[in-house]
């Protein structure tokens, strides 16, 4: 058994300029304004999980505390060196 995707074909009414704003911008990401027109009918559509995936990041966002540390290379080198500790 064998599933094909068809893709339709659809005509849009969008000004010129408009076009060729979104074709720089996007560009620049390496889409093209085909790509996004649909990402986002997938979206409106509700073929993607993008509201579960912000629903979750706003909910683990802010779980953890690094009491303002930040990694440093070379204490990381050192503690793996330190391994395993006794």
């Amino acid at each position: 058994m064998r599933t094909y995707t068809v893709f339709m074909n659809i005509t849009l009414s969008i000004d010129e300029q408009v076009v060729k704003r979104a074709r720089q911008k996007l560009q620049a990401v390496g889409k093209s304004v085909n790509e996004e027109i649909r990402e986002h009918l997938q979206h409106v559509a509700g073929d993607d999980d993008l509201e579960k995936d912000i629903e979750f990041l706003r909910s683990s966002a802010g779980l953890g505390n690094s009491g303002d540390w930040k990694w440093n290379r070379e204490e990381l080198y050192e503690d793996r060196l330190q391994w395993p500790r006794k």
